[in-house]
């Protein structure tokens, strides 16, 4: 018996005449993540790619599992394929579904008829079926409102499907759809889940971290390049650019008020974000600040940071509780990584009292004491890139 997967999408069947640009981008990323599995026919017909193995070997635990990641996707299942006549249909189904069957207590069927040419009609097919698995299984009662199994009957142009378990995806859209932005990545709680949440709204993420040794350790850095790896099993290949950052927090430290430190050191890093992100075609930069949770992320601090930006920032958690942060990064495994005790820049020279709501011509003044540019432009001259690939 032929087994596939059908990975349906959602908020991409409603798109117009660009739809298939979307489709094909999703298509691409979804045979670039399962290539290293084996070999797959892969297909799209009635909002519905069409996983087809070509190995009988392949582990299809594992197709779905790395499917269940890429954005784009709104439900997959496993699926038997059939003949369309419901002889076919009604014989394997007993046997495909025998397992999952055997140990249920309820269940109900559900039919899908995408082919009207199909002689029979979908509560025919359900009454049909539904008798077929009573009388193949008679432990087994009927309840439409809260089964423990759905048995699905799909009735599609070119051939049947039973499936029982539709898995939720991803959603959103493909990565690559929607252009290219550049995360800053701290290292924290909340940039990662940024990240993640801008990838699902198809954009491909490149990621900036600035690091002050000898102040923070090669062992905070690892753990910031643990978290970009984590992300590639969402966001695909990653590129990591790793700043030196030294230099200039000792320069704000020795030429600028301590209540403006943080803020001035923001608005370096973002100059410093938008000189790479011109490099690298970037459209915006991502950012994980949520209004509000410390001094730095206050609305006239957010704005005195935006004065500096000549490009778009996007901050998908402003208006988010850490609680609702926490639960994503746990979701995406990344918050047991983000916890561990490893100092980041942004805790060097900390202010013991900073300027919780500054006057942006208040910051201008202070970041004038020095003049920064020529040490900008090496920092971003002394950049390390490296590329993140998902691991298979």
């Amino acid at each position: 018996m032929q087994e596939i997967i059908l990975a349906k999408y959602g908020e991409m069947a409603l798109k117009g005449l660009n739809k298939r640009t979307f489709e094909d981008v999703l298509i691409k990323n979804i045979k670039r993540r399962i290539k290293s599995l084996g070999e797959f026919d892969v297909t799209k017909a009635q909002s519905t790619i069409y996983v087809t193995p070509l190995d009988d070997s392949i582990d299809m635990a594992e197709v779905m599992e790395r499917l269940k990641k890429i954005f784009g996707i709104a439900t997959i299942c496993r699926a038997a394929v059939c003949e369309k006549n419901f002889d076919d249909i009604k014989a394997k189904s007993t046997e495909y579904l025998d397992e999952i069957l055997s140990y249920a207590k309820t269940f109900k069927v559900n039919a899908k008829r995408a082919d009207k040419t199909f002689p029979m009609k979908s509560p025919e097919i359900c009454m049909e079926m539904g008798g077929v698995l009573l009388d193949r299984f008679p432990h087994l009662k009927v309840d439409v409102n809260d089964p423990e199994v759905t048995v699905t009957v799909e009735i599609r142009d070119t051939n049947a499907y039973i499936h029982a378990e539709n898995i939720k995806g991803a959603g959103g859209l493909p990565v690559g759809t929607s252009g290219n932005a550049m995360l800053l990545l701290s290292g924290g709680i909340d940039s990662p889940v940024a990240g993640y949440m801008l990838a699902k709204r198809g954009v491909h993420i490149s990621a900036i971290h600035y690091v002050s040794p000898p102040y923070t350790s090669d062992r905070a850095r690892l753990k910031v390049e643990e978290l970009c790896q984590k992300l590639t099993g969402y966001c695909g290949s990653i590129s990591f650019f790793c700043v030196p950052f030294t230099e200039i927090q000792e320069a704000i430290r020795n030429h600028c008020p301590e209540e403006f430190f943080t803020i001035i050191m923001r608005r370096l890093m973002m100059k410093i974000a938008q000189k790479i992100s011109k490099q690298e075609k970037c459209m915006a930069l991502i950012t994980g600040e949520s209004v509000g949770q410390v001094a730095s992320q206050t609305m006239n601090a957010i704005a005195c940071t935006d004065a500096v930006c000549e490009m778009p920032v996007f901050r998908p958690l402003i208006g988010m509780d850490k609680t609702e942060i926490i639960e994503i990064a746990r979701k995406i495994d990344t918050f047991e990584t983000s916890i561990q005790p490893y100092e980041d820049c942004c805790t060097v020279f900390t202010p013991r009292h900073p300027k919780v709501k500054p006057f942006l011509s208040d910051v201008e003044k202070a970041e004038g004491n020095f003049d920064f540019t020529e040490m900008l432009d090496e920092a971003v001259k002394n950049t390390e890139l490296k590329i993140f690939n998902v691991e298979d």
